[in-house]
């Protein structure tokens, strides 16, 4: 028998097609910014629009920052904060309308602020900035980038309708990580976004946030926002998603570290999602799941280059090989040695003692000896050796970086490897990883060596004419058989 409500989310995407547009800090950051997109939601698609926004570069932090200072005792300061940020908003709006349009938008914006200093003061009261107070506050960025874009959008001559993100995503109570609850989530999606879509109007709405049953604002994550442009897109069986950033799509490192850095022109949902897992800045880690579960295509574009195509990332990619080299700094490697023997029972027992800690791992060596993980913090880890006390000693080294290669099936290519030990030849790699996955081969180095190993894998594999360092005796390597 066919679930109705996934029989009704069929019949109305067959009525029209929409895409996704998620535009991101930097491409809602001033009135020049919000300019470019709304040229990009007129030009002429086959797709219907919904529009998802980040909050105005860099207001999260300075919201952030807001709520830690109210929670010091420095209200004073954490309000001039807030005075900061609604003189840029409507210095924002002034650039995009005229006097008579704008004064409605003027109220909105002085509503919640007044919403905002009341929550500061909460927060200075209780002296605590919590998780929920978090939610609370960082979510305004995203509700008042919507206002503005819905506002720019109406006054270039778009029907744009507004959409309260919190009505429509349901999550759990996590808040700082909340998780959608999808039933419940696609259900309030269809009922909302699909009317205005089958009107002609276009759908605005916030990343970033969403609620809990009971109407509690929570939030996705930093970077969340991502992840709900594909939640909405997964939601209304969207044609495509397309995430508009400041950078021409994919590339195949940091160009910041390497300014010959190229864009990739298509990749797999699994190497995109294994190059935002190991450091790439392009898309939230989560963002993919949605989509892949749905089989939408994800375009990463550039508004500030919107003639540029971009990377495509889609469930097949295009060949096999190194597609991306990544750095994720700020690691730390632990060494876990039992006192008397290894043991399943010890094994057990330390992902326990990590988990009880709230304490993630992101990978892990095991050899018949003892246990290498590597974590992103070392803040629990004295309690972790306090607990495991007894059973194994614990220790670990600080500022570490791990290097990763990103591509089909490198894992099963040996040159790929041998090439990339002839590149590090005379750099110490602690630890190198080919795990599970075969699409990624990850070198633990020295944070103060990081970027340049980037630099030379980047000219080993994307600039043949360049040469490499040979390898020499000098190299210690721990190949793990399991990771993660």
């Amino acid at each position: 028998m066919t679930d109705p409500s996934e029989a009704s989310r069929e019949a109305a995407s067959q009525h029209f097609e929409c895409v996704v547009m998620k535009f991101g800090g930097t491409s809602v950051e001033d009135a020049a910014a919000i300019r470019r997109l709304c040229q990009l939601v007129l030009r002429p698609s086959p797709h219907r629009p919904v529009v998802v926004v980040s909050a105005l570069a860099k207001i999260t932090d300075q919201l952030m920052n807001a709520g830690w200072s109210a929670a010091a005792g420095h209200l004073d300061s954490a309000r001039e904060i807030l005075q900061v940020l609604h003189r840029r908003h409507e210095t924002v709006a002034s650039g995009l309308s005229k006097g008579d349009e704008r004064s409605p938008l003027f109220s909105e914006f002085a509503n919640e602020f007044k919403v905002l200093d009341k929550m500061l003061l909460a927060i200075a009261a209780e002296k605590a900035f919590t998780p929920r107070s978090q939610d609370s506050l960082l979510g305004a960025g995203e509700s008042l980038s919507s206002k503005l874009v819905q506002s720019a959008l109406r006054s270039a001559g778009v029907d744009a309708a507004l959409v309260d993100a919190r009505k429509c995503i349901v999550t759990d109570a996590a808040h700082t990580r909340a998780t959608p609850l999808w039933e419940e989530t696609n259900q309030r999606l269809q009922a909302v976004l699909v009317p205005l879509l089958e009107s002609g109007q276009v759908p605005v709405m916030g990343g970033f946030v969403g609620a809990t049953r009971d109407g509690i604002p929570t939030t996705l994550g930093r970077g969340g926002s991502d992840f709900s442009a594909s939640i909405v897109g997964a939601g209304v069986h969207a044609q495509r998603i397309e995430i508009w950033t400041d950078v021409d799509g994919i590339m195949t490192t940091d160009p910041n570290l390497c300014p010959d850095a190229r864009r990739v022109p298509r990749m797999s949902f699994d190497e995109a999602a294994d190059l935002a897992y190991f450091g790439a800045k392009v898309l939230h880690p989560a963002t993919l799941v949605p989509a892949m579960r749905n089989d939408i295509p994800v375009w990463v574009l550039n508004s500030r280059n919107p003639d540029c195509a971009g990377t495509e990332i889609v469930a097949c990619g295009e060949g096999d090989g190194v597609k991306a080299i990544t750095s994720k700094c700020g690691v730390a490697i632990v060494d876990v040695e039992p006192v008397r023997w290894f043991a399943s029972e010890l094994l057990r027992e330390v992902f326990d003692v990590f988990e009880r800690h709230q304490h993630g791992l992101d990978l892990l060596s095991a050899s018949r000896g003892s246990l290498a993980l590597l974590v992103s913090s070392v803040s629990a880890l004295p309690a972790v050796a306090e607990e495991l006390k007894g059973m194994a000693n614990v220790r670990w080294e600080n500022h570490k970086a791990l290097v990763c290669l990103v591509g089909e099936q490198v894992r099963r290519r040996p040159e790929i490897a041998s090439q990339a030990f002839r590149a590090l030849g005379d750099i110490d790699v602690r630890m190198i990883c080919q795990g599970a996955s075969e699409r990624n081969i990850s070198f633990l180095v020295d944070e103060s060596r990081a970027v340049e190993a980037v630099q030379r894998l980047h000219r080993a594999f994307f600039s043949k004419s360049e040469p490499v360092v040979e390898q020499s005796a000098s190299l210690a390597m721990c190949q793990a058989e399991g990771a993660w």
